[in-house]
């Protein structure tokens, strides 16, 4: 079993050709016809993460978000992490690779999985055209406290950021997200007829902007509505390969933290 057949798996079910013309999924080091002996999935490649690959006997290891996203002109260690990290997994025999936006735009990507998790039901597509975000409705109206409530407990997030609601008895019904930064999908999730929507990094001039329309903007972290990304990346590869050795990382953390 070589890298390129596990990755094979994976691109199965989220293709490539789907990622956005900025995104870097795909290889990033390593050498894809080498013989795989495990394979680990985490969100972001860090030095722990390498660290632990290699203690779980693991040569490839799937992320989510790409080790090289800009430019390199030369891997030097220089105390961040890009270099670092590729000089520890060159060394290392680990090779890397990513399913970024490819994983957000595949039919049961990244915000399907949100959705799921969320409890929504009758899941469409927010955005036919980029295969962005999802829609759909929760079993029961819920007052948007306990909407709020439901999010943080979902996604693990100890607090979030959100517009104010229109009224203090605000329901919601139904709800759209989009995994990681997308706040630009709000005027299509109101348009759509969400009275919520769930995705992350959200600028401080977005909320404001969210104005009379109906509906709570919502964010819940990016690392947070991304971490599915782990399982994701699990299934395909054990669908494919059930006795394969496939981890998720259980070291990862958020790098981002509250206070």
């Amino acid at each position: 079993m070589t890298n390129s057949d596990i990755i094979t798996a994976v691109e199965a079910r989220f293709p490539l050709s789907g990622q956005e013309s900025w995104d870097n999924s795909g290889w990033q080091c390593g050498d894809p016809s080498a013989e795989c002996t495990g394979v680990l999935t985490c969100v972001d490649v860090t030095e722990a993460i390498l660290d632990e690959a290699k203690q779980r006997g693991c040569n490839l290891v799937v992320a989510h978000h790409p080790l090289i996203f800009n430019a390199v002109r030369s891997i030097v260690s220089d105390g961040g992490r890009v270099n670092p990290c590729v000089m520890q997994a060159i060394a290392g025999g680990i090779s890397i690779y990513s399913s970024h936006t490819a994983c957000d735009c595949a039919p049961g990507g990244v915000s399907y999985a949100d959705g799921l998790l969320l409890g929504l039901e009758s899941l469409e597509t927010l955005d036919p055209e980029s295969g962005l975000g999802v829609i759909g409705n929760l079993p029961a109206p819920l007052p948007w406290r306990d909407f709020l409530d439901k999010v943080k407990s979902t996604f693990g997030i100890p607090c979030l950021r959100h517009s104010a609601p229109p009224a203090d008895d605000f329901t919601v019904s139904r709800v759209a997200i989009c995994g990681g930064a997308a706040a630009e999908f709000l005027p299509l999730a109101y348009e759509r007829g969400a009275q919520a929507y769930v995705t992350a990094d959200c600028k401080h001039n977005t909320f404001p902007d969210v104005g009379r329309r109906p509906v709570i903007l919502v964010d819940a972290g990016h690392f947070e509505t991304e971490v599915c990304t782990k399982e994701l990346f699990y299934r395909a590869i054990t669908e494919k390969f059930p006795n394969f050795a496939v981890w998720k990382s259980t070291t990862e953390q958020n790098p981002v933290k509250y206070y």
